[in-house]
């Protein structure tokens, strides 16, 4: 059984962000579910612009990084 490059970006991605979800540091959370959304970017980009799969992920990872810089900003 061989996967092409766009799947094995897609099982990447989906794996990212179920770990994601296994963390109990919520910091470490948002960076793991970050880097899965960015992997689920480009697999969406792969998919021959799947635009919801893009505009879902894009958002998610824009919501991570509010509050990534947020709790950062409030730790200083």
């Amino acid at each position: 059984m061989q996967f092409t490059l766009t799947e094995i970006i897609g099982y990447f991605a989906s794996l990212g962000v179920l770990v994601s979800f296994l963390m109990k540091d919520i910091t470490r959370l948002r960076i793991i579910n970050t880097i899965g959304c960015c992997l689920f970017v480009a697999y969406g980009i792969m998919l021959q612009y799947s635009i919801p799969i893009i505009i879902t992920n894009v958002t998610i990872i824009g919501i991570n990084l509010y509050y990534l810089v947020k709790a950062k900003n409030q730790a200083n």
